[in-house]
């Protein structure tokens, strides 16, 4: 039976319009409502009678449930099992919790699979795993385990893209965790679209999150990204799974950043870092060993950051090229921070201590790759362009953080004290911190520089 015939016995499809919501029995290239061009999505109409009672998620379940209060709902905490893996684990809230769906996305290439693979080969010594494969064959899969020198005699392996024949063999294996390469790949036979459209990727994604509620089995969803770096497909299937990693790297960098964006069970924003070696990714210990370069000498536009990712904090160098510019529009470039932000920071600087850089291309950078999106790295920002417009080197053992507000002040961010610790492990000496900031006792080994206003820092340093 093809793919048409059986559409009709499992349900009809509608077609929507994205541009004006109307909805018709038939696909068009043009929506003779609003006459937008390829703008229909498909979408099943079926009876909930007719969805499969063992993949069924909640609907049995919910004639049985009564409205209570909430202060009667016992709480139960979600410990989730450690990976083998700590940098997987910090991003996870501390491992991966049962029933819980993870969509991890990043550019081709960038090591998703192979993370993946390690932590299912560490994980399928002591507890059942299996490893769907839409891309690759399983021979692939197998030279790249035996490159990577991994133990891998319980670790199941099927090559599948049907979703239903991929749940009825779940169903036979009954993994506790399952890993599907990728998601783009995996089509239901009820909708009559290619695999990786919209509505495949939602339909699919359904069902899959529906089996992993309804069974306790954790489910890592592979996901392309476009072009501009967002995860491929419809934007619910980020609101459909528990958990959200981006895979990030710089082109010709070892090192690979995993960055949550979406966590039910643990904290959002939490950074983890490994390196890619040839026997595949390796955590790093100590991050911000990586994001510091060793100079030789002092050099001009260099100041070391304190900033904070999740529930870590780390020593990151934020370096600044300040040139005279030949346009009448002077440039303002930034990697790894907000462009905007510069041009504020700029203002300020010229508004309340009398240096303009009208004139002057501004670059800013952060080295590693890492981007910084807290406020807390204004004062590092200011001071790495005022030395390089200076040609004056900062102290080597000198760390930054502070928020510079409009009026020229200079407020306190989240986690002084935490920022401190973690500075004075990595030998500096002296620490530019807001006043309310300041620890009463002060931090042993630690000269504490506190300011109030960009104008005392121009004293200070």
């Amino acid at each position: 039976m093809n793919r048409a015939s059986g559409n009709k016995k499992l349900g009809k499809s509608l077609y929507t319009c994205t541009a004006c919501g109307g909805q018709f029995s038939k696909w068009a290239g043009q929506c003779p409502d609003c006459q937008a061009w390829n703008t229909f999505e498909e979408s099943l109409i079926k009876p909930a009678a007719s969805r499969n009672p063992r993949f069924a998620g909640y609907a049995g379940a919910a004639e049985q449930n009564q409205v209570q209060s909430l202060a009667d709902v016992t709480a139960e905490e979600t410990s989730g099992e450690p990976t083998g893996i700590g940098e997987l684990d910090r991003v996870l809230g501390g491992g991966l919790v049962r029933g819980s769906v993870v969509l991890i996305g990043g550019d081709p290439g960038i090591g998703k699979s192979t993370l993946l693979i390690q932590a299912l080969a560490k994980l399928s010594g002591h507890t059942r795993t299996l490893y769907i494969s839409g891309e690759e064959s399983p021979g692939q899969i197998s030279l790249r385990a035996q490159r990577l020198g991994l133990e891998c005699d319980n670790l199941r392996l099927l090559a599948e893209t049907g979703v239903e024949r991929i749940l009825a063999m779940a169903a036979q294996e009954h993994p506790t965790v399952m890993v599907i390469d990728s998601i783009q790949t995996i089509y239901t036979e009820q909708l009559q679209s290619a695999p990786g459209s919209v509505a495949q990727v939602r339909e699919s994604a359904a069902q899959l999150v529906r089996f992993a509620k309804q069974t306790g089995t954790a489910v890592f969803l592979v996901g392309h990204v476009t072009k501009e770096g967002a995860l491929a497909g419809p934007r619910v299937l980020e609101h459909m799974v528990d958990t959200v990693l981006y895979f990030e790297g710089e082109a010709g960098s070892q090192f690979r950043l995993i960055r949550t964006i979406k966590n039910r069970f643990g904290a959002v924003n939490e950074l983890g870092v490994f390196a890619m070696t040839d026997k595949g990714v390796r955590e790093v210990s100590n991050p911000s060993a990586i994001f510091l370069s060793k100079h030789e000498e002092e050099v001009p536009g260099s100041s070391i950051l304190i900033t904070r990712e999740g529930s870590r904090p780390l020593l990151v160098e934020v370096q600044a090229l300040v040139d005279e510019s030949p346009l009448a529009n002077p440039r303002r470039v930034t990697l790894g921070l907000e462009q905007n932000r510069l041009s504020m920071l700029l203002a300020v600087l010229h508004r309340h201590c009398g240096i303009a850089m009208f004139d002057q291309d501004v670059y800013v950078n952060v080295v590693g790759g890492v981007r910084i999106t807290e406020t807390a790295a204004d004062l590092s920002v200011l001071l790495a362009v005022l030395s390089s417009f200076r040609n004056r080197p900062l102290p080597r053992d000198l760390a930054v953080f502070g928020e510079v507000g409009l009026a020229g002040e200079i407020r306190p961010v989240p986690n002084g004290q935490e920022r401190l610790r973690e500075v004075s492990k990595h030998g500096f000496k002296r620490v530019i911190v807001p006043r309310k900031n300041a620890p009463k006792g002060g931090i042993p080994g630690l000269d504490l520089i506190i300011v109030d206003r960009l104008p005392d820092i121009l004293d200070q340093i």
